[in-house]
């Protein structure tokens, strides 16, 4: 991956949508995996797909893991 900027997935929020920053921007509010994948290839990480994000170190994920999307 170029440019390895910190990603974060924030806990669902009431509507079961989690927000997604990657560095210091906040890139959109993902209802699942397919959403995060399309923030992280908007902001040039195009290698990004579903199995990438399951296992990569480089995504904190708060709240739960890629699984959980329910508030």
């Amino acid at each position: 991956m170029a440019d390895a900027q910190p990603i974060v997935i924030y806990p669902p929020a009431a509507d079961g949508g989690r927000r997604v920053r990657v560095g210091d921007r906040f890139r959109g509010m993902a209802y699942g995996l397919l959403d995060v994948v399309e923030f992280l290839r908007l902001a040039g990480l195009e290698d990004a797909e579903e199995a990438w994000l399951r296992q990569s170190e480089l995504i904190e994920w708060r709240g739960g893991g890629p699984d959980v999307w329910d508030h």
